[in-house]
């Protein structure tokens, strides 16, 4: 066993080989007890008395160790050593153990001859079957045969005795047969003038194997009885590392510590996975990590008794703390019985107290079970659990492991654990509980209820997968038109597949009644029907007062008819409606309940059509880390979506890619059904935005279902497909899209800007075109909005009109528009409203103003995630001068900074002395005089401490690039 054992110093290298026996290994944690043997064998060996000396400890805590180390320590120190061991398959041959140790004696052929007779002629006189027990029970001591064994035994080894002493081992001597411990008993109550000294070691075991044995063993006058004690955190750490004294290697012993209970076999495995995974370390051929451990576990598990291994197995198919009762009636055995039994795993360190100490155990223990005994254990473990009460989730977690569901109670438990689990946001639980109860569900009513709950969870892990459950609940439902709960549940689904004329069947077929559950849930769903597809608002449209007032009053409805109503108030805006505050208010109430991830989706989007991108960066990550956005990998993929949008919308390119791309990686494309224009939209604007044309392309390339174009995400697509036709040039192409998403929004009355401000992209293809009036026109409807304009939206209308106004009218604007962008935290339409500002400023003539706004617009576009707007080429003129833009173009190659002196202002900038200029540049100081006098007077500088700032507004990436080149 040299798992736990720390190997002596290496020879370095180059260093002659050694000659003789090998270098024995240094045990670690085990000095004391090696320590108490040495010093009975120093007994022995001096008084000539003998010796009897049993190591005990849990299987794996390296007792085999200690009696190899003992034993080459006594070799080594003139004793002689003779060895056996007991095994589990061997405990029936007689005589076993003993032929072992004569076998090592190498005695003479006469001797060994004589011996054999003996033992021969004695085994024919004991029964032929041995079972295990007592061994004085077994073995009478009286008639002939006997007597002759024992004593050509003893004399046999006082013999060999005679030049030293003599150390006799047996390990795992609760294996050995009960024939050679008659002998050993013999032999040890003749050692009070022998110089032998007898070794065993006995792994811990519910019961004593051989207990009379045990009695009279203890009672021998010179008995040691040596204990192993699991190894120390100290221990650990030198296995890790000789130096102990490091933190991290401490840290790392601990967690070891933690997870094998200090059970030296399984520390070291552990020990040797974390070398494999060390780059300088090369694994063995065919060896994984894990592996070292896993086996470890199952050599400790299968080196007890049956009935030890029982019980583990049965620990780790519950998988959580078991009472003696409880393993007892899983079992089938005396509650009492098993007692012993976890006595003997937790030394070992494979439990700890009454649980399976860590996850990879339990795996180990799993994985080496056949996979019909696992499926009893657990629908054993089912019934007695629901017997004790347990909760309907422990229960299910059974029932859905063993595929059993042979008692009424069943599926009842399977309904409500899949209830509490879809409630806390484990949609994954959920699904295996209703697999398996409409599977067994018998009643056609009950069994549709089963599967909408089924198709919910199922459309929560992969909505790909909800297809033949949807066709088997939309049947159920057509079949079984008494109850409108069948259909009514389909319509999120159907509508998220773009099937709306069945939704809407769904939801028209059936009245429910004017209170209750069953009335609110329509009512949700007729809204679902109408705002995901606006060509069935006219619907809702009569009663509008009926839903629109459930926003504001959540202790009065449910909170998804709430949820829904805040998202129709957001896209179909009227006024008195704090879409906002409510919106806010139901998230704040509704955030930390572990299953209202989707619940909450429907405020987010209301808050982005209101123009509150700010506050979705906020809300979306704190929605991101419930732990319900893990297991839903559909809500996660939403919520990332809208969170990529409204990055998008705060002028972050990189951020709201990132999360574009990350959520059509949770969802694929294909999933993600009509909804797939929301973020493929948002993808093919960012990458139109960044100039990076081709890749928009690629995003145009995904095919979307025809559906999406009676969505509101369709309207989103569109804008964002025109908007890269008006950057590829193709200015018919955009105008058509802008032209169809504005006749949509319009004919479904909800021209909202939050969602889509499409009169604005269209004034943007008019303004490129030269048709300054009729942009102007479509801006100025734009602002008139009467509901739902956002500041967003109201800044950029702004800058764009400002395009077409004359020059004192547009400075006002843009003043206006770079207030409200600001507000806003758009960082994309800011740096552009800036770098407009200056453009105007430098053609009134304010050309100091001017470049304060171009380092304003050159900070702001300097941010992560901003497209840097083009820079404005500015000239210099005298104060109070009118330069017109023929005099500007003229004088603009004249007023910018050449190269040298680009390079003599970057290190002046960097506080170098005109002297220390000159030694670096290799010119002369009255150069570098001149180079800073036209570089004042094209930067309008007054003082050398200024020129840093001055260089940034005046020409960034040139100055950068001066910068470098300096260097």
């Amino acid at each position: 066993m040299q798992e736990w054992c720390r190997p002596a110093p290496r020879e370095p290298r180059g260093s002659a080989p050694r000659t003789g026996r090998l270098t024995p290994v240094v045990l670690v944690h085990r000095e004391k007890q090696v320590a108490q043997l040495r010093w009975a064998y120093r007994a022995c060996e001096q008084q000539g008395h003998g010796h009897v000396a049993l190591v005990t400890g849990a299987v794996g805590s390296g007792k085999t160790r200690v009696l190899d180390a003992f034993g080459e320590w006594s070799v080594d120190n003139g004793g002689r050593l003779l060895t056996a061991a007991g095994s589990r398959a061997e405990h029936g041959l007689h005589f076993g153990v003993l032929g072992q140790l004569l076998h090592s004696a190498r005695l003479s052929e006469e001797e060994t001859s004589r011996l054999d007779d003996l033992m021969h002629e004695a085994a024919q006189r004991l029964p032929a079957v041995e079972t295990a027990g007592d061994a004085a029970d077994l073995l009478p001591t009286d008639g002939p045969v006997w007597a002759p064994l024992l004593h050509g035994v003893f004399t046999t080894l006082n013999g060999l005795a005679a030049r030293g002493p003599l150390v006799v081992t047996v390990d795992d001597l609760h294996h050995a047969d009960a024939a050679s411990l008659r002998c050993l008993l013999y032999v040890t109550r003749r050692l009070r003038h022998a110089r032998i000294m007898i070794l065993l070691s006995e792994a811990s075991t519910p019961a004593p194997a051989h207990p009379l044995f045990h009695a009279e063993l203890l009672s021998q006058p010179r008995f040691t009885r040596v204990t192993l004690p699991p190894m120390s955190v100290e221990c650990i750490a030198q296995l890790l590392d000789r130096d102990t004294e490091r933190a991290g290697n401490r840290e790392e012993a601990t967690r070891l510590l933690h997870a094998t209970g200090g059970n030296p076999l399984l520390a070291q495995a552990l020990v040797d996975e974390r070398a494999d995974r060390e780059p300088d370390t090369v694994p063995a051929a065919g060896a994984r990590v894990g592996d070292a451990f896993h086996q470890a576990v199952l050599r400790c598990l299968y080196r007890h008794e049956p009935g030890v291994r029982r019980v583990a197995q049965a620990l780790a198919v519950l998988d959580r703390p078991a009472t003696a009762e409880l393993l007892g009636q899983l079992l089938d055995v005396l509650p009492d019985s098993t007692v012993p039994a976890l006595r003997v795993l937790q030394s070992s360190g494979l439990i700890d107290a009454d649980h399976v100490r860590h996850p990879r155990i339990r795996h180990a223990i799993l994985s080496d079970m056949p996979p019909e005994q696992r499926r009893g254990l657990h629908q054993r473990a089912a019934e007695v659990l629901h017997e004790h009460g347990a909760e309907a989730g422990v229960v299910a977690e059974h029932l859905v492991a063993s595929a059993w569901t042979g008692a009424p109670w069943v599926v009842p438990v399977l309904k409500e654990a899949a209830a509490q689990a879809l409630a806390s946001g484990r949609p994954d639980l959920a699904a295996g509980c209703l697999r398996l109860g409409a599977r067994s569900e018998n009643d056609a009513q009950r069994r549709a209820s089963l599967m909408a709950m089924l198709v919910n969870a199922r459309w929560q892990v992969n909505p790909l997968a909800v297809g033949g459950y949807l066709g088997e609940l939309t049947q159920a439902a057509h079949d079984d038109g008494r109850t409108p709960s069948a259909s009514v549940a389909t319509v999120p689904y159907l509508l998220w597949q773009g099937r709306v004329e069945e939704a809407a069947e769904a939801v028209t077929g059936h009245t429910a009644a004017d209170r209750g559950p069953a009335a609110s849930r329509l009512q949700v769903m007729q809204l679902l029907v109408a705002l995901s597809h606006p060509d069935y608002l006219a619907t809702v449209r009569e009663t509008p007062s009926s839903w629109s007032r459930a926003a504001t009053v959540p202790h009065s409805v449910s909170p998804s008819l709430q949820a829904v109503s805040v998202l129709g108030n957001a896209l179909i805006p009227a006024g008195g409606n704090d879409t906002v505050g409510a919106a806010e208010q139901l998230l704040q109430r509704h955030h930390i309940d572990h299953g209202a991830l989707g619940l909450l989706t429907a405020p987010l989007l209301a808050l982005l059509c209101s123009g509150r991108a700010e506050r979705v960066a906020v809300w979306g990550e704190v929605l991101l880390d419930l732990p319900a956005a893990r297991y839903s990998p559909t809500w996660r993929a939403i919520v990332l979506a809208i969170l990529a949008e409204a990055a998008l919308r705060l002028g972050d390119l990189s951020t709201a890619e990132q999360r574009a791309r990350a959520a059509l990686e949770e969802l694929p494309a294909p999933a993600w059904g009509v909804a797939v224009g929301g973020p493929l939209g948002t993808l093919i604007t960012c990458a139109t935005e960044s100039g990076r044309l081709f890749e928009a392309d690629r995003w145009l390339a995904q095919p979307v279902p025809p559906g999406v174009f009676r969505t509101p995400m369709g309207a989103h697509y569109l804008a964002a497909r025109g908007r890269h036709h008006l950057a590829m040039g193709r200015h018919q192409a955009a105008s058509a899209d802008l032209h169809r998403c504005g006749e949509l929004m319009r004919d479904w009355g909800i021209d909202v800007a939050g969602l889509v401000p499409w009169r604005l992209e269209l004034a943007r293809v008019q303004l490129s075109l030269g048709n300054r009036t009729h942009a102007a026109q479509l801006l100025q409807e734009q602002l008139q909005v009467p509901h739902g304009l956002d500041d967003r939206t109201r800044g950029r209308a702004l800058r764009l009109l400002a395009s077409t106004a004359g020059p004192d009218h547009r400075r006002k604007l843009l003043s206006k528009a770079v207030s409200l962008l600001q507000s806003c935290s758009d960082r994309q339409e800011l740096a552009r409203a800036l770098t407009d500002t200056s453009q105007a400023l430098q053609q009134a003539g304010d050309s100091a103003q001017a470049r304060l706004f171009v380092r304003r617009a050159s900070q702001v576009a300097q941010e992560p995630g901003v497209a840097p707007p083009a820079p404005p080429r500015l000239t210099r003129r005298e104060p109070g001068q009118v330069a017109s833009t023929a005099q500007v173009a003229g004088r603009e190659r004249e007023d910018v900074l050449s190269d040298a002196e680009r390079r003599v202002a970057v290190l002046a900038a960097r506080g170098h002395t005109n002297r220390q200029i000159s030694n670096e540049l290799f010119i002369t100081v009255s150069t570098v005089e001149q180079h800073l006098t036209r570089v004042y007077r094209k930067l309008d500088v007054k003082r050398r401490t200024d020129l840093p700032s001055r260089l940034r507004a005046f020409d960034e990436p040139t100055a950068e690039g001066a910068r470098g080149e300096a260097c």
